[in-house]
């Protein structure tokens, strides 16, 4: 009702006021980062009024996209220009504090708002974050706090708790938190559920997973939802128990009444698991069926899933589809083929999706390159892996990102200089990785020292090097150094 109000206000809002709602001005050129920032910089220069529905609808659609700090941002230069902070905002200001500052910051935000805005919200907020981060004590103590103050009525303060635990390798401790609940008549919601059951799973109770299940039933105060069936099918196939698992699948597809995407996604990745192909074609073509525009992530999902069950045909028939449909060339669909092709030894076809992602507009990232790096890894050949592994780099450094070889990589890579007795294009690579990565680790200098006595050089300042670098080699590596140190 607010939204339909907040149009027509802006069908007739004068000229103070921005000439279309905020949230639309914001994404006008997409989700990238940089794009977004700069349409609200721009908004924040201007000067010009919006309605508050607008700037709630700004940061909900920013916390979506995960783009905490405009969201901040924003929030704080229009409390500053009088908009009005309500409890929940309060809740939520203190969520992106802690998101983009920090938990220290959250903490402090938190004890200065004044004693009214203190409720079961902003405490919520603040044993999120606590959990967030993994805080066991500070969470056990503020929930304590909050069940003096009587602000642990909900079902979610305990969810943030159990989900603590569960991260932790503490699943024994939700039971206990379940028994609290019931004895403080706190009523469950599905996701109390799915949790219980998946710790349960977690201590391989799968007869009490299943009590969980008919317990839900039988209360019956909670619907179970398609996400309390994936859950369930989801600890059946890690269990290993395929057939349980698509019986869970089917319930899990009966309660998709509003042909949830997500949900359509979860039944293909799980029936996929499974290993059974018919399935994940049948609930591909439902999909298509009530949802013929779809997004790049759905193709995505598909074309993995078909990959991994060596449906390679069909993975490359969904790739065509993709690339005959889609409106924006999304490289990680690229890469899955890409992928699928260097895994079966396809190198040609592998280098032709490659090229003709670039035709297409579409960005190769250092995961293009990653992939083509363990290829030549893989045959042996470590003068392209090389190459590869330096395109990465690179590509990750131009798209704002820091890509590392992995340490299995990295190592293999020492080791073919070494082996080349080649200390150009050992000393190459590591600066390089130091434009990445501050700390190389021990193994990565004793590479480059085996490299300096392979190829019979010297390199009088290398032990000031390793202790401005902070690395302390062994014991074989210091007998060599003393052959490479000479003046």
């Amino acid at each position: 009702m607010a939204t339909v109000t907040g149009t027509k206000l802006v069908a007739r809002r004068s000229s103070k006021y921005l000439e279309e709602p905020l949230y639309k001005r914001l994404f006008r050129e997409g989700t990238k980062p940089q794009s977004v920032r700069q349409q609200l910089e721009e908004f924040l220069k201007s000067r010009k009024r919006v309605y508050k529905w607008e700037v709630d609808v700004s940061i909900r659609r920013l916390r979506g996209q995960k783009r905490f700090r405009p969201a901040l941002k924003l929030s704080e230069v229009m409390a500053k220009r009088g908009m009005n902070l309500t409890l929940s905002d309060q809740a939520i200001r203190l969520d992106l504090v802690a998101k983009s500052r920090g938990i220290s910051s959250a903490e402090e935000y938190f004890i200065n708002l004044p004693e009214s805005a203190k409720n079961h919200l902003t405490y919520g907020a603040l044993l999120n974050c606590y959990c967030k981060e993994l805080l066991t004590e500070k969470a056990e103590g503020l929930m304590e706090k909050m069940k003096e103050l009587k602000f642990a009525s909900s079902p979610l303060a305990y969810n943030s708790l159990m989900t603590l635990y569960t991260k932790t390798n503490q699943p024994g401790k939700v039971p206990g938190i379940i028994q609290e609940m019931k004895a403080d008549d706190v009523m469950p919601d599905c996701f109390t559920f799915n949790v219980w059951m998946r710790s349960l799973a977690v201590m391989n109770d799968m007869s009490g997973v299943e009590r969980v299940i008919e317990e839900m039933k039988r209360d019956g105060r909670v619907a179970a939802d398609w996400t309390t069936y994936s859950n369930l099918a989801s600890i059946y196939v890690d269990a290993g128990m395929f057939q349980k698992a698509e019986g869970a699948l089917k319930e899990l597809e009966k309660r998709n009444l509003g042909q949830d995407v997500v949900a359509y996604q979860f039944l293909i990745t799980l029936y996929g698991r499974t290993g059974n192909l018919v399935e994940v074609h049948r609930i591909w073509r439902s999909l298509m069926l009530t949802h013929p525009k779809m997004a790049n992530v759905s193709y995505l999902n598909m074309i993995q899933v078909l990959v991994n069950l060596k449906d390679l045909p069909g993975a490359e028939a969904c790739f065509k589809e993709w690339e005959s449909n889609c409106s924006v060339y999304d490289i990680r669909v690229a890469n899955a083929m890409i992928k699928a092709y260097t895994n079966e030894g396809m190198l040609d076809k592998a280098e032709a999706v490659k090229k003709h992602a670039k035709m297409r507009g579409g960005r190769l990232n250092a995961k293009t390159w990653e992939i083509f790096m363990d290829y030549h890894m893989k045959k042996g050949d470590l003068k392209m892996a090389y190459w590869c592994a330096d395109r990465a780099i690179k590509k990750g450094k131009s798209h704002g990102r820091i890509w590392v070889p992995p340490r299995e990589a990295l190592i293999t890579l020492m080791t073919y200089f070494e082996q080349k007795k080649d200390v150009a294009g050992a000393e190459k690579f590591i600066e390089l990785l130091q434009t990445v990565g501050k700390d190389l680790g021990a193994e990565v200098f004793e590479a480059l020292i085996r490299t300096y006595a392979a190829a019979g050089k010297r390199s009088p300042g290398m032990r000031h090097r390793l202790k401005m670098e902070h690395v302390v080699v062994g014991e074989e590596t210091e007998q060599l150094l003393e052959s490479i140190c000479v003046e």
